[in-house]
């Protein structure tokens, strides 16, 4: 990956975890801090904090790699269901400034009522 002054200090320029999947313009590994059992990161190789920045060729590559971890979590964990995000500017809860896609392995009874999924992130609007 490509370093600069900017980047240095970017925990996704500079991974400190396994690599589980690769490819020319992304990669996939665990969550440093995951919210279930299996939560993956798909990070882009390029240091871009917005993901409606990114090039179509690199939102292709994010996108197979998705696809390619959620089988991947199918085998191994074999969840009930998933929540992909991403957190796109501070007001969204973006914490670190380097695109990421969640994606988020979801298991029967993880919560008490899951229902409105990724609405969730204003719990008064969730459950309509």
């Amino acid at each position: 990956m490509n370093m600069n002054t900017e980047t240095s200090f970017c925990p996704f320029c500079r991974p400190d975890r396994e690599i589980i999947f690769e490819s020319e313009s992304a990669y996939a590994m665990f969550d440093k801090f995951p919210v279930t059992k299996g939560h993956m990161l798909i990070i882009p190789k390029v240091h871009v904090s917005d993901y409606f920045e990114l090039d179509v060729k690199t939102k292709n590559s994010l996108t197979e790699l998705l696809d390619k971890s959620k089988i991947f979590l199918d085998e191994t964990y074999s969840p009930d269901g998933y929540n992909t995000g991403i957190n796109a500017g501070e007001a969204a809860g973006q914490t670190v400034w380097h695109v990421h896609v969640h994606l988020i392995p979801r298991y029967k009874g993880d919560t008490t009522n899951p229902g409105g999924g990724v609405r969730g992130v204003i719990p008064d609007k969730q459950h309509y």
